[in-house]
């Protein structure tokens, strides 16, 4: 990029934060903090309003806006293949908000750009797995859990508590969400537990935000996530698969924790890091007669056993 178009780039981030921080123009654009103060001067030089704060970060005066900008035909294709996960992936009124939005985007477009977009639009498909959960309906979590996250509200959740297999309500402080493995998940402060937990929005029965107001300080989403994948009890396993066999395995290999496969020639060696032995088991039981365990010896003791279990009842 180019100094010119970089410096742009800069003044529409400005716009789009109330506060934006050196450090992130620096990684955002790959340059040094001493560029990032030479072309915030520029700006600055250049009659732009721009209010510097030592230790916080760069905003403009209130009131100043550049006029509409157009967008290149690579964001707007951007924008335009989100929409398609966005419609997919998430619920019936965060995909209709999605849509409105796009509605505007396409507006500023020029008549070529249209044109361009028109052009693939059906060849480009988001599609659900077999598996893929279903809202219950009615609810429609994203838009709710998102106001009460930017507000600092709590959320009355009525939700089905899977493992235990009862329904309950909650009073949940929202940190944040996330999608993982065909799920969203809301990672939030429940009331009742006095803990974290874990709400995957498949579950939830019903959604409310109430006026309460989040008093506890919580730590950034990104924080109890690492925190939450580094103090769990992850096992590593190996596995050499037939590589016929291999193939089948498709995306439950992903579900299951694959982190490395090495071709051995008629075998695969899969590596997978999983929190859940036993389930691992059970899911290696599928495809047994066609594949050998490694590692770990606690593997292959509870393999066996749950055969012998499924012989005594032959």
């Amino acid at each position: 990029m180019n100094r010119i178009d970089r410096i742009s780039a800069i003044l529409i981030q400005l716009q789009s934060r109330r506060v934006v921080k050196a450090q992130f123009i620096a990684d955002r654009f790959d340059i040094s903090l001493r560029t990032v103060y030479r072309d915030i001067r520029t700006l600055e030089e250049a009659g732009v309003p721009i209010i510097g704060e030592a230790g916080t970060g760069y905003s403009l005066a209130d009131g100043y806006r550049l006029p509409p900008i157009a967008f290149t035909i690579e964001e707007a294709t951007a924008l335009f293949t989100a929409e398609k996960l966005v419609e997919t992936l998430t619920d019936e009124v965060n995909s209709g908000s999605y849509q409105s939005a796009m509605f505007k985007v396409r507006a500023v477009l020029k008549n070529g750009e249209k044109d361009y977009l028109a052009g693939i639009d059906n060849r480009i498909e988001v599609l659900k797995g077999r598996r893929a959960p279903q809202m219950h309906e009615g609810v429609n979590p994203m838009q709710p859990v998102l106001k009460a996250i930017a507000e600092k509200k709590v959320l009355s959740l009525k939700y089905f508590s899977y493992y235990r297999q009862v329904h309950t309500e909650r009073c949940v402080e929202p940190v944040g969400v996330f999608y993982l493995d065909r799920y969203w998940h809301l990672i939030g402060w429940c009331q009742m537990q006095q803990d974290y937990r874990d709400f995957r929005f498949d579950r939830m029965l019903d959604v409310q935000l109430t006026n309460n107001d989040v008093l506890k300080q919580h730590p950034a989403l990104k924080t109890y996530i690492d925190n939450y994948y580094h103090e769990r009890d992850v096992h590593r396993v190996v596995l050499k698969i037939d590589k016929k066999m291999a193939l089948h395995l498709g995306d439950e290999k992903l579900y299951h924790g694959l982190v490395g496969e090495v071709d051995l020639g008629d075998e695969i060696e899969m590596t997978f890091l999983t929190g859940f032995l036993e389930g691992f088991a059970r899911w290696f039981l599928f495809f047994a007669d066609y594949a050998t365990i490694v590692e770990p010896a606690s593997l292959r003791t509870m393999a066996k056993d749950l055969v012998e279990k499924v012989l005594l009842k032959l």
